[in-house]
């Protein structure tokens, strides 16, 4: 691509990844409510979650291996449209839960096979969309372009809480919404996003190992961090409405808030301060370690809404130095006809912990609403002490560009 183009593709990305970031956050503050006005448990709410998440687990290193054959394009066309119908399936289940129509186990069964199918179809976006920015950005630079494209991702988890809370007009108004959004982007990315050149012809790439040398280091510390970041997307839904007794509407609106102000901190975490600092991938991420620590702590204590904000903003900022250094640093460990193996392995690490951390948390939050805050901070300390132990053994495949 020669400097305009490149100029082009970096801010159609961009402006997709906003509408991306959107459609992820829209769900968690309304899900909780939801799910106990249909009758369900906390457990079997998180489960809906966690199966959806092991579906992209599975599904975001195929995409990720089928965009260097297919195109980084099609492969995210692919996503968004398949994004918008399975919104459309999940809310139609939703909407036959609330009137009645199911309930019970078939109610779960059927958001699980809903939500499943969703995923399947959504896990081509991120890794996709991850190798595309390495594609358009030299390894110098690669720190700070997965800083930019976390940024526009961060923009859209402002605004998605944002729209959740028209769930005081309506539960289920901010999940149609999102649907058509999504249909919009499909359509912004059809007519505005080009090709990269180089994968116009890419051949088959070799499956990556999650157990890669090369790799490992940035999958342990991505897994287990995203683990918490799931485990209190899943669970403060049900903390903010037993610590400050709230209605469904009211508990949408205020945990959409706190989402909201954390993505504001991540955005600026990733907008201002990786966009000028010149560190290592994994420096980023010892950084970010303490206060996410310290963000447990407090949603393991808090008992108002000021504190539970704070929590959520100090998480949002650690989570915003985390991230860039998480997909950098996977990213340029490996060669560039690599780039959509290694960003469907760093892409599938969310899901997985998305997975895990959702059951996890449900199954403590009923034994002690502050348990699973208390433990992901226990987890995160354990992290942070072996970090030098980790840091040891990453390579990077790009020698002195950092």
């Amino acid at each position: 691509m020669q400097e305009l183009p490149l100029l082009y593709a970096r801010r159609a990305l961009l402006a997709s990844l906003v509408v991306m970031g959107m459609g992820f956050s829209v769900l968690f503050p309304v899900l909780a409510p939801l799910g106990r006005e249909m009758g369900l448990s906390e457990i079997q709410i998180t489960s809906v979650i966690a199966a959806s998440s092991i579906t992209m687990f599975i599904g975001s290193p195929i995409w990720g291996r089928i965009s260097d054959r297919w195109g980084r394009k099609r492969v995210m066309l692919i996503g968004l449209f398949g994004f918008t119908i399975g919104t459309v399936l999940f809310n139609s289940v939703l909407y036959a839960g609330l009137a009645g129509v199911l309930s019970g186990w078939a109610l779960f069964g059927a958001l699980v096979a809903a939500r499943m199918t969703h995923a399947a179809m959504m896990s081509a976006t991120m890794p996709s969309s991850s190798a595309y920015m390495a594609d358009i950005t030299d390894p110098a630079n690669r720190t700070k372009g997965m800083g930019a494209a976390g940024a526009a991702n961060n923009i859209g988890s402002i605004m998605g809480p944002a729209i959740a809370g028209l769930a005081v007009i309506s539960l289920l108004l901010p999940l149609w919404l999102m649907a058509a959004v999504a249909l919009l982007n499909g359509l912004f990315v059809w007519r505005f996003l080009p090709e990269p050149p180089r994968h116009a012809h890419a051949q088959r790439t070799p499956r990556m190992k999650y157990t890669d040398r090369r790799i490992l280091p940035f999958v342990v510390v991505g897994v287990l961090m995203f683990s918490g970041m799931a485990l209190v997307q899943q669970t403060m839904g049900f903390r903010i409405q037993d610590t400050l007794g709230l209605s469904a509407g009211e508990t949408a609106r205020t945990f959409g808030f706190t989402m909201m102000l954390s993505g504001a901190a991540s955005l600026v975490a990733q907008a201002f301060i990786v966009q000028r600092l010149t560190v290592s991938p994994f420096t980023l991420l010892r950084f970010a370690m303490p206060l996410l620590i310290v963000a447990f702590t407090i949603m393991a204590v808090a008992d108002s809404r000021l504190w539970l904000s704070i929590a959520m903003t100090v998480l949002g900022f650690g989570m915003g130095l985390a991230g860039p250094g998480f997909q950098a640093g996977a990213s340029l460990a490996v060669s560039p006809q690599e780039q959509g193996a290694v960003a469907g392995v760093a892409g599938s690490c969310g899901p997985l912990g998305f997975a895990l951390g959702p059951m996890i948390g449900g199954v403590l939050y009923q034994v002690h609403p502050s348990l699973p805050y208390a433990s992901a901070a226990v987890m995160y300390l354990a992290l942070f002490a072996s970090m030098h132990w980790i840091g040891r053994r990453v390579t990077q495949h790009h020698a002195g560009t950092e």
